[in-house]
């Protein structure tokens, strides 16, 4: 059967790990007996470029450039030999498939060093006392961001691992820029990127073309890409989709775009694209379209068939790798940063627990579109299907859950399935540092293979949480948070400054929250970015009502989605970024708690009003956590090993029971009343988290009195019985 669509993803997104909206749609193709042949053109240009041969022709490029190097690059350029001849090396280690290369790199002897590697003389302050791989890791990496400056110097300015020719699809309202540069020669990437895809046009055949184009940096690409395919195969259909278009796209005007495709589909792919093939095969007519933009008499039109309704989350299949060079891709680790080294160390299959955002509020979020607002979550049993699927079909045992906000109560739920199917796998993702995460939910988070979690504190100003509907305040966060670190769960932070009517004074206390947090070890990584106003969040769309003006009224023919705004109540926000950054890297790791928040800045800021300990006085706070019938009761423990005794005392005996707890790191012993005991046991055994029922508190409690015992408040939230919690009794 020949193939009828080819799933693209144009150069660059991860090098680490494919991005997986290709693999979501095959998953979901596969269900509709429509082939589909996919690739990742990123890691395969990346590869082509990095490798002997690939680095013999950037260095005869190179040698043609007539402007004047830089001594950086005059140095790599005189050390041409020595990069030929490690950099097979380096990208073998770099896939894991040599990890001894490791000692050698770390010897600091092997790999040429050109300026990237200035920044690592405090490799021991900046990583601590990481292993020797993650060490090899980075210097492997600095070798190779090297070589990428001598591409960007002297071959291809728009050159970048995770981004190419990025900026010309930043706030790019008018087509111009973009068209300008496809009617320019091949670039040095170009060539390489349309040779590779000639050779995947003639062998997969295809009838149609889909380019996924999640961010700014795809976009280049797509477009030659599609340029290219509409003069060697003008009879191919060429579709753009993804994240780019979703959010930039969404009101096109100008015609000269379909000059390199013929449609462009917004928000979930699948029933888009499933139309597509069936218009493509003449099965359907144009106007059965769903959510898509073609030429129609040489105007850009629109065809929304809304008789076409979308497929539930739990009808699009388990994404499929299949394709893909899984083997192929490299673990590079550029920044000390924990959660960065997660995004970009190791694969990760990828997983979505629920379409759209549960919460679906925060003013500064795009929640007018479809893809957040439509919220939509899926059995834990499904998930845990697909998991099986993935691993069975990868052999990786990494998960990462793409969600907008994972649900509590469905991570709960999974967790829990994880733990009865004995599932040994790692997963992390991103929440809503809201209070249902208990230290009971977080440690059964835990023994399911949770391993960090990412989520949104944003401004650390209550005022500021609340104007943008976050839902949380800063003490509930540091809360949260401490219950995931005292459950061993990496937390990371994403932090925001800019946002409108903030003050200077705000944004310093903002930054003492987040030093104390990290002093209190209570918040292990984080990233400031500044507020962006977008034209589908509430800010964007009603900046009145947050004190700010829009700049940009008038709507481009071509992306739309960043809007610049004038926030005359708020301080100079540009002022403060690099400060924060230089000070959360120090904080990060450990360092320069006692350092004045003013020094860190090159302007002049005020004093910040937060109390030195202000979070540690939340932290040892007594937490109320009301008790519920309700609430669900779990034991993740081994069943107690019991012997039945007799004590004796001044003539009085007792019928005791011992309850010996096997734990991985500690024993537990607990004496009790023989009756008490017994029923006990079997009570453990029957809420063990390997049953396939979960039991409320009031189940419990009537099971304890239909055994003819008493008082059970007495018994259940007093010792002996309250040391099972260390041991894996929960309260959920």
């Amino acid at each position: 059967m020949p193939t009828k669509i080819f799933l693209i993803t144009p150069p660059f997104t991860q090098l680490n790990t494919p991005y997986p909206a290709t693999a979501y749609l095959k998953g979901f193709l596969n269900t509709r007996n429509i082939s589909a042949f996919q690739a990742d053109l990123g890691i395969e240009v990346t590869l082509a470029i990095f490798s002997k041969n690939g680095l013999e022709s950037l260095f005869s490029k190179a040698e043609q450039y007539t402007g004047e190097l830089s001594e950086n690059a005059a140095r790599i350029m005189a050390l041409k030999e020595e990069y030929l001849q490690t950099i097979d090396a380096v990208i073998r280690f770099l896939q894991g498939k040599t990890p001894t290369l490791a000692h050698l790199i770390c010897k600091r002897n092997f790999l040429p060093e050109a300026s990237r590697f200035a920044q690592t003389d405090d490799l021991v302050w900046a990583f601590g006392a990481m292993g020797t791989q993650d060490k090899a890791k980075h210097l492997a990496t600095m070798y190779l961001e090297d070589l990428s400056d001598l591409v960007m110097e002297c071959v291809d300015p728009h050159f970048g691992f995770s981004r190419y020719a990025e900026r010309l699809g930043r706030s790019a309202n008018s087509f111009d820029e973009l068209n300008s540069s496809l009617q320019q020669d091949l670039t040095f990437t170009d060539h390489f990127l349309l040779s590779i895809l000639k050779d995947k046009m003639a062998l997969v055949e295809p009838e149609l073309v889909a380019l996924s184009v999640p961010f700014p940096g795809n976009l280049y690409a797509a477009f030659r890409i599609g340029q290219w395919l509409k003069q060697y195969y003008p009879n191919v259909k060429v579709v753009m989709g993804g994240g780019f278009p979703n959010t930039e796209l969404r009101s096109l005007s100008d015609a000269r775009v379909f000059e390199f495709l013929d449609f462009i589909t917004l928000d979930d792919g699948e029933a888009p694209i499933e139309n597509l093939v069936r218009n493509v095969e003449g099965s359907i007519p144009t106007e059965a379209l769903k959510r898509t933009f073609l030429l129609v008499d040489g105007a850009v039109n629109y065809i929304n068939n809304k008789a076409c309704t979308d497929y539930k989350h739990g009808q699009v299949g388990t994404p499929d790798y299949s394709d893909l060079l899984l083997d192929k891709y490299i673990s590079a680790i550029e920044v000390a940063n924990p959660m960065h080294s997660l995004w970009s160390d190791g694969r990760w299959n990828k997983l979505t627990m629920a379409h759209g955002c549960y919460w679906g509020k925060c003013t500064f979020c795009d929640i007018s579109l479809d893809y957040i607002r439509l919220y939509e979550p899926i059995a834990a049993n499904l998930l845990c299907d697909r998991i099986e699927e993935l691993i069975a079909q990868t052999g990786e045992t990494g998960f990462h859950f793409v969600d907008e906000a994972a649900p509590p109560a469905l991570m709960r739920a999974l967790a829990l399935e994880i733990i009865r199917r004995k599932l040994v796998i790692s997963w992390w993702t991103n929440i809503r540092f809201e209070k249902s995460f208990t230290r009971d939910l977080c440690l059964l988070l835990k023994a399911s293979g949770c391993i960090a979690v990412s989520g949104g504190l944003e401004v650390a100003s209550d005022r500021l949480l609340e104007l943008i509907q976050k839902g949380i305040t800063v003490s509930q966060v540091a809360r949260v948070n401490k219950h995931f670190t005292e459950a061993g769960i990496m937390v990371h932070a994403y932090l925001m400054y800019g946002f409108p009517t903030q003050t200077a004074q705000e944004t310093i206390d903002s930054l003492e929250m987040v030093r104390q947090m990290f002093q209190a070890g209570i918040l292990q990584s984080g990233f400031w970015h500044q507020f962006a106003m977008t034209a589908h969040s509430p800010v964007g769309l009603n900046p009145g009502q947050f004190d700010v003006k829009r700049e940009n009224e008038l709507v481009g023919t071509f992306a739309n989605n960043d809007l610049v705004h004038h926030d005359p109540s708020g301080a100079e926000h540009e002022t403060f970024s690099d400060g924060l950054k230089k000070s959360l890297f120090n904080f990060m790791h450990g360092a320069c708690f006692d350092y004045p928040l003013q020094k860190w800045f090159e302007v002049k800021v005020p004093k910040t009003r937060i109390l030195p300990d202000h979070i540690t006085g939340i932290l040892n706070e007594a937490e109320y956590a009301p008790v519920k019938p309700t609430d669900k009761i779990v034991w993740l423990g081994h069943p107690p090993k019991v012997e039945l005794f007799t004590k004796s005392k001044k003539g009085n005996t007792w019928e005791m029971a011992s309850l010996t707890f096997q734990g991985k790191q500690e024993t537990l012993n607990i004496k009790v009343d023989q009756h008490q005991g017994i029923w006990l046991a079997a009570t453990l055994e029957q809420i063990s988290v390997h049953q396939l029922k979960t039991y409320t508190l009031q189940d419990i409690t009537n099971s304890y009195e239909a055994a003819g015992l008493e008082d059970f408040e007495l018994f259940w939230d007093n010792k002996p019985v309250n040391g099972l919690y260390k041991m894996g009794l929960l309260r959920l």
